[in-house]
């Protein structure tokens, strides 16, 4: 094939990828629904992101940029359309954030034509990554994300950062507007802003750590207010979801998007992760919490909510799920945003009434084995005597 007829062949092959129909999976676990295709992956980034068309520049059509991954979006319902802001990471490692949008949300994705400018904080940061969506009160469409930079009082280790929780505004998705990073005690890479105001405050959701990968003497996922965002500052954080030794959380675990508010509480989506010998686990686990106090635990089903499964378990750092949007629809469905094995994204849908259900109705974690048999053998009765009635 000449230059063209090759031109003609890959944006042929592209648009195929872009239009592809997904479709459900049969029997799953009658939570959520999860889908047979990825909805986002690095090969749906647009072709002019990764080729020079130029048949004088590029005369064998070689990718000039290759994309790595696309992972972790960020979610917003956005002017009708099923809006992810994805961390897309190129092939040098730097990850930036794009939109992607659907008309469905599982399936027909397309980049915008360019990658979101985000501007830098007084400090630039050398990568940032998985953004949060907050559609607040105030009017104002915000990103919460990690900004992590070298940590410099370490400057003979390569391998040594700290990270930040960097804030952005936007009313369009397009043009976004930086405010200074988060101020507080502690590093800070998962934060998520809670779409309300609470006492007439900015309420976010923490994750405190010690060090970049470490938790140390940080506790679990918390909770602070803020007055002013613009110059936002933490001076006192109480942690609101704690971490437990032998469960998904004994590591760290960490809010996923802002809670979704519904008649009976607000629904929060959070990851969980634990040690194995393979490697750290991710995993996705759901609690409640109570509307007049955001801060207050009313349901937590014990165990993950949705893990890896098949192809989903492999990729550049296997055994991952993590998901740092959801979008709920004005009828109660559902789409969950994950991404797998820190590659590509996938969307599995439920209903508002399915997920409270499942909140409401799933037994805790009893944290020791015989309570975790005891919990077993009540279901057991329960369905003993369920069929002698029958």
């Amino acid at each position: 094939m000449n230059f063209q007829e090759k031109v003609k062949a890959l944006r042929a092959h592209h648009e195929e990828l872009l239009t592809r129909k997904n479709e459900p999976v049969e029997w799953g676990n009658g939570i959520y629904e999860k889908y047979k295709y990825p909805v986002v992956t690095a090969e749906h980034v647009p072709l002019e992101w990764k080729y020079d068309f130029c048949e004088k520049d590029n005369p064998y059509l070689m990718q000039r940029i290759m994309c790595n991954a696309a992972l972790n979006s960020g979610a917003i319902k956005w002017q009708g359309k099923y809006c992810l802001v994805v961390r897309v990471e190129g092939a040098d490692r730097k990850s930036f954030f794009a939109v992607a949008e659907s008309p469905n949300g599982i399936d027909n994705f397309r980049f915008w034509d360019e990658p979101i400018t985000m501007p830098d904080d007084v400090v630039p940061a050398t990568n940032i990554y998985d953004m949060r969506i907050t559609q607040h009160e105030d009017g104002w469409i915000y990103g919460v994300f990690c900004a992590e930079r070298h940590d410099d009082t370490q400057p003979g280790n390569l391998s040594a950062a700290t990270a930040t929780a960097g804030i952005a505004r936007t009313k369009d998705l397009k043009t976004w507007y930086r405010l200074p990073d988060l101020k507080t005690r502690s590093q800070q890479r998962n934060v998520v802003l809670h779409p309300e105001f609470v006492d007439g405050k900015y309420a976010f959701y923490t994750r405190p750590q010690d060090g970049f990968i470490d938790t140390g003497s940080g506790g679990g996922i918390g909770w602070a207010l803020v007055d002013d965002i613009t110059h936002a500052e933490i001076t006192e954080e109480k942690i609101i979801n704690a971490r437990h030794y032998h469960t998904i959380t004994e590591v760290k675990n960490g809010e996923g998007p802002h809670p979704i508010k519904t008649p009976r509480g607000w629904l929060h989506l959070a990851h969980g992760v634990r040690a194995t010998a393979d490697g750290l686990r991710y995993v996705l686990y759901m609690y409640m919490t109570a509307l007049d106090d955001p801060t207050r635990v009313i349901a937590q089903p014990g165990g993950y909510f949705l893990v890896p499964e098949g192809d989903e378990y492999l990729g550049d750092v296997m055994n991952v799920a993590f998901a740092n949007g959801w979008i709920a629809d004005p009828d109660g469905r559902v789409f969950i945003y994950y991404a797998s094995a820190d590659t590509r994204m996938h969307v599995a849908t439920s209903t508002v009434d399915k997920l409270i259900d499942y909140c409401m109705n799933t037994p805790e974690d009893g944290l020791y084995t015989a309570a975790s048999v005891e919990t077993i053998k009540r279901l057991v009765a329960k369905n003993r005597q369920t069929l002698s009635n029958q």
